[in-house]
């Protein structure tokens, strides 16, 4: 076969995967990244809405200017209650944030030891994870202990824990992802060992020590720690793409907040306000200063970016761990970025 008909062939190929791939472009994406970018948060936040989620909240908190707050959508889309910025919202993951400065304050405190092992404090774990006597507080602050994350469990999703150690016993007696400290793999269980842990130490629940620690300090008073704390109309309704079934009433153990409140908790994160005389150090070796929530109903952003000086906090209230809506969120998010940015130059 002479090269210019192998060229050719090839040539041929290449279009036509080419064409194939495009038919499999999740076209929304698309459409919402090339969109021409709107001047205002307000009209993002709507076009978000058109895109598909039901109810969306931004906290624009600008070093220098009043902080400004957004809504669009449905809070409640049963009862056609408008979202509005003050509403409570389940900020899933992001309420690792606050355990992770509680913990920090009782390491500075000499109450815990970032190099004490999951067997030290948990010796009625220590057959029951792998490696406990390896894993490290540290190395669970940063997700390097290689325990299982307990959402992985093949039933975790078709069989829903109700209980606390229900959830906990997804993670147990299952192999080490990998060698404690060999390697980084997010893990819920990692946070769910290290509240237990302050319940253990405090004597208290976590909550109540990150509400007289960190809440009160800011004068934050619209975030909680369950939902039997708030009236559960101010909670922001959250859905699943394909099911009529609204999910707030659920209450699985994490964090409720504003979004303002979760700027203002975020903004003393990164300014270092939250800490107290050399925790600040600690902290900085062991965890994140921004984060992401992800639970059924519900995705959060939670960023502090240093170039503008700025905190940005977005809650949408519709998810599809199967689909887009992640991907989606996160474009609405760079492009609400970039028209802050853009009014600052």
């Amino acid at each position: 076969m002479s090269k210019k008909i192998t060229k050719r062939i090839l040539r041929i190929g290449l279009i036509g995967a080419s064409l194939a791939s495009l038919f499999f472009v999740p076209w929304i994406l698309v459409w919402a990244w090339i969109l021409p970018l709107p001047d205002t948060v307000q009209e993002q936040l709507n076009e978000g809405i058109d895109h598909g989620f039901d109810g969306m909240i931004v906290y624009v908190d600008e070093a220098g200017k009043p902080p400004a707050s957004y809504a669009a959508g449905w809070h409640d889309r049963k009862k056609k209650i408008p979202a509005y910025p003050g509403a409570l919202f389940k900020i899933a993951s992001i309420t690792k944030l606050y355990v992770a400065v509680a913990a920090t304050k009782l390491i500075k405190d000499g109450r815990l030891s970032l190099d004490k092992t999951l067997s030290e404090y948990f010796p009625e774990l220590a057959d029951r994870i792998e490696n406990s006597d390896k894993i490290t507080l540290r190395m669970m602050l940063q997700h390097r202990s290689g325990i299982p994350n307990f959402v992985d469990h093949p039933d975790f999703w078709t069989k829903p824990p109700e209980t606390r150690q229900e959830t906990l016993n997804y993670a147990l007696y299952l192999p080490a992802d990998f060698k404690p400290g060999e390697d980084y793999g997010y893990s819920n269980t990692n946070y769910m060992l290290i509240e237990d842990l302050i319940d253990k130490v405090v004597g208290y629940p976590n909550q109540q020590y990150i509400k007289e620690e960190i809440l009160i300090p800011l004068g934050l008073k619209n975030t909680f720690g369950s939902l039997s704390e708030v009236n559960i109309d101010d909670v922001m309704s959250g859905y699943y793409v394909g099911s009529d079934k609204d999910y707030k009433t659920e209450n699985i153990g994490l964090m409720i907040a504003t979004a303002e409140d979760v700027g203002i908790f975020l903004r003393a994160l990164n300014d270092g306000s939250v800490f107290d005389e050399g925790e600040q150090e600690i902290y900085s070796s062991v965890y994140v200063y921004n984060h992401t929530g992800l639970i059924v109903g519900y995705q959060s952003i939670a960023e502090y970016h240093q170039d503008i000086d700025t905190v940005i906090v977005q809650f949408n209230n519709t998810a599809n761990f199967n689909g887009y809506d992640w991907n989606l969120a996160e474009i609405i998010y760079g492009r609400i970025v970039k028209i802050v940015r853009n009014k600052r130059s």
